[in-house]
């Protein structure tokens, strides 16, 4: 919805069609005249929409007993309504059309417009291409207030994710390093920069706030096992504080000998 009205900002009215009661896919129409991606896009989106309609019109008059489920992504009203930008998204094509707007905003806008801002536009454009670069793959579950998904399912997306990264990206993240240890306690076989960061991540997320982390914490599962260094990290909730502990065996990715 924010980058909808950003979007739509100052928009010129000849722009978006004078009739257009979807200002945002005539908007992206105009565009794809002249933008490849976009017309892939508009071809996408609209297909999706006849599909929704196809299914709205089959259920209606239809018993609920006997109603069939529409082969369709569970949609909510919001999300339908922003169709064309989440569509965008999820194709990972909405920050290459915001960055062409830009570049070509004296054509589709008033003076007085965002994009047409000489720094809030490009600023604008360049945001959207870290959620352009996520894989949009599990939505949240029911009881995604208290579940965290595990160490290891995350890395397990990571390896999935950049092993399928797009090659023509310049601003794509490195991959994990995946280093095995040969020794322990060694300062030289530490993960790199990059690794050593996304391990962290793993241990913030937005409904808490992390009041203290260190790596090489020592955990001795059982008394015949040798104590296991790992990541520590304290984080305070809405009314709790939780502690975590995550094996470095894992974050280097030699989970094998792990038990």
């Amino acid at each position: 919805a924010a980058v909808e009205a950003c979007v739509l900002h100052g928009l010129k009215r000849r722009a978006a069609g004078f009739l257009r009661s979807n200002k945002i896919a005539a908007l992206f129409m105009k565009v794809g005249k002249s933008f490849p991606l976009a017309e892939e896009l508009c071809k996408k989106v609209q297909d999706l929409e006849q599909l929704i309609e196809n299914a709205r019109n089959q259920a209606q008059g239809v018993p609920e007993s006997v109603r069939k489920v529409p082969k369709l992504p569970n949609l909510s009203p919001q999300a339908i309504k922003h169709l064309w930008i989440r569509t965008a998204l999820f194709e990972k094509v909405l920050d290459k059309i915001v960055h062409y707007l830009v570049e070509n905003s004296s054509k589709y806008y008033e003076k007085e417009a965002l994009l047409m801002d000489p720094v809030d536009g490009p600023i604008l454009a360049s945001l959207l291409v870290g959620p352009c670069a996520l894989e949009y793959t599990k939505m949240k579950t029911a009881d995604h207030f208290w579940t965290d998904p595990s160490a290891d399912e995350l890395v397990q997306r990571h390896r999935i994710h950049s092993s399928h990264c797009r090659q023509d990206s310049p601003t794509k993240r490195p991959a994990l390093c995946i280093q095995k240890r040969h020794s322990s306690g060694s300062m030289d076989d530490r993960p790199s920069l990059s690794a050593r960061d996304y391990v962290e991540s793993l241990h913030q997320n937005s409904r808490a706030t992390l009041l203290y982390g260190k790596n090489n914490v020592l955990v001795q599962p059982r008394d015949d096992m040798e104590a296991i260094p790992g990541y520590l990290s304290l984080h305070q909730a809405a009314d709790i504080m939780a502690l975590k502990w995550t094996p470095n065996q894992l974050m280097n990715g030699s989970v094998g000998d792990l038990d």
